[in-house]
């Protein structure tokens, strides 16, 4: 990709928007929600014009999980609908996006329904007068009226003294600086991964980056065995252009391959190939072909070409089955023996068009088996890290959700749920940071270590940023 997504895509602007003082616009009435079985799902914000017009977020308010399937959103017109995609699920307390453009637009004077797949068991509704100024949000969240306030789609509505529950500060330094020199990279350096000395990058133009310490702090590409400017990727037999969005290495470190997600082949753009790609990096030459590809997209809702795999993140076997993570393929104990050879681990991928992340075991024969599906809530997910100190992932989206970083841990039932929620460090811009990346436990000083963004945008001529983290 050679623009950024916040020119890209409407939603981008969201949090642009987010900055407009909130207006009191018209009369607006909340619909009280018909029973339904899972009467835990609301309507929560609703936007009508603007950057990210026709869109409406939903949020459960509950304790369990609940499954939207299928459910249907519609406008005031019952011939408008759109159908939410199979696998798609909401947390508790999570909240979840639906640009609904491409099927119904919003009007004015109009209004925003929630139904069961039946499509006339009403979930619940809400109507207003004139357009979001710029947002129509419940405040507080999923129990509250609607009032006028800022753009705050797939994160708590932001509700000012009204109650909302926002994200919690950041849980570490709130100074930032950059990790690189100026105009190392250009635009669109996306997914890092931290190997001890070694900084990982994939950047979408279809590249590849061994960063090495650079002495204050900050990382610089290594400029031995033909990593100087980055190794070009391909797939399999050396033809076309991995959009590679991001990067990961498995316990047994960068010598058995550098695992790289892609959300499409850049000779052909238009379509999805949602990919995981082993890459053996122990050569000088400046091309990289990729060993094995296990190519997703058929085991995948459907998403559009450009907002597919993000992000990528391996979690050992003994982490899983020492946390009681259940197959959701058996809805069993997860047994790994079962799988055969299979790299000691799992594979989570994050999808940005859904914010969804899903795992899964890759063979080493190229079978695949998706052994969990998870929803984090967010708009978007463009990096997700495990972080084997504390047993749990980190979900982070870009300047869609204003830097929102959730972690995710396996609950009693055996699944990964949300478990924080957190803001952006203080001293950070609202970038489009699309990777992040956490030092291990062995640079734990004085109970923090650091952690770092990539700004696709390459913001000021810096792609790399750097803070702390309580360890």
């Amino acid at each position: 990709m050679t623009v950024s997504r916040a020119r890209r895509r409407r939603r981008d602007l969201t949090l642009a928007l987010a900055a407009v003082p909130a207006l009191v616009l018209g009369a607006l009435t909340a619909a009280p929600a018909h029973a339904a079985p899972a009467d835990d799902i609301r309507v929560n914000e609703v936007v009508t014009t603007g950057s990210v017009e026709d869109s409406i977020e939903l949020y459960n308010k509950g304790a369990s999980t609940v499954d939207v399937s299928g459910w249907i959103l519609k406008d005031d017109s019952n011939s408008s609908k759109y159908t939410i995609a199979a696998g798609t699920t909401l947390a508790p307390g999570a909240f979840r996006a639906f640009d609904v453009h491409g099927k119904f637009g919003l009007g004015s004077s109009d209004k925003a329904r929630l139904y069961l797949p039946d499509g006339s068991t009403l979930v619940d509704s809400h109507t207003w007068s004139s357009h979001s100024a710029p947002s129509w949000s419940r405040c507080p969240d999923g129990t509250g009226a609607f009032k006028a306030a800022a753009v705050t789609l797939g994160t708590a509505n932001s509700c000012g003294g009204g109650g909302g529950t926002g994200p919690a500060a950041w849980p570490g330094g709130s100074t930032v600086t950059t990790a690189d020199a100026a105009n190392v990279f250009g635009g669109d350096l996306s997914g890092l991964h931290q190997e001890g000395d070694v900084l990982w990058a994939a950047q979408n133009s279809g590249k590849l980056w061994r960063l090495v310490r650079d002495g204050s702090g900050g990382w610089t590409p290594d400029t031995a065995n033909g990593w100087t400017s980055g190794k070009t990727l391909r797939f399999p037999g050396g033809s076309g252009a991995p959009d590679g969005e991001g990067v990961t290495v498995t316990g047994a470190g960068a010598a058995a391959g550098v695992f790289v997600a892609s959300e499409r082949n850049g000779d052909a753009s238009g379509t999805s190939r949602l990919s995981v790609l082993r890459y053996d990096v122990s050569g000088t030459g400046s091309t990289l072909t990729a060993a094995r590809e296990w190519n997703l997209t058929a085991d995948l809702p459907a998403t559009g070409s450009n907002a597919g795999f993000e992000a990528i993140t391996w979690v050992p076997d003994t982490a899983l089955t020492t946390a009681g993570f259940k197959d959701s393929s058996t809805g069993a104990p997860y047994a790994p023996a079962g799988y055969g050879a299979h790299g000691g681990g799992v594979f989570f991928v994050g999808v940005e068009g859904t914010g969804a992340v899903h795992g899964y075991v890759l063979q080493d024969s190229g079978a695949f088996t998706r052994v969990a599906s998870v929803s984090t809530g967010m708009a978007g997910v463009m990096e997700v890290q495990w972080e084997p100190q504390a047993s749990r992932l980190w979900a982070v989206c870009d300047d869609t959700c204003g830097g929102q970083h959730r972690t995710l841990k396996v609950d009693a039932s055996g699944a990964f749920a949300v478990a924080a929620t957190y803001a952006r460090p203080a001293g950070m811009p609202d970038l489009n940071n699309e990777g992040f990346a956490l030092a291990g436990a062995d640079e734990c000083v004085a109970g923090s270590k650091p952690v770092y963004w990539s700004d696709d945008s390459n913001t000021g001529g810096h792609a790399l940023r750097r803070s702390t983290v309580t360890c």
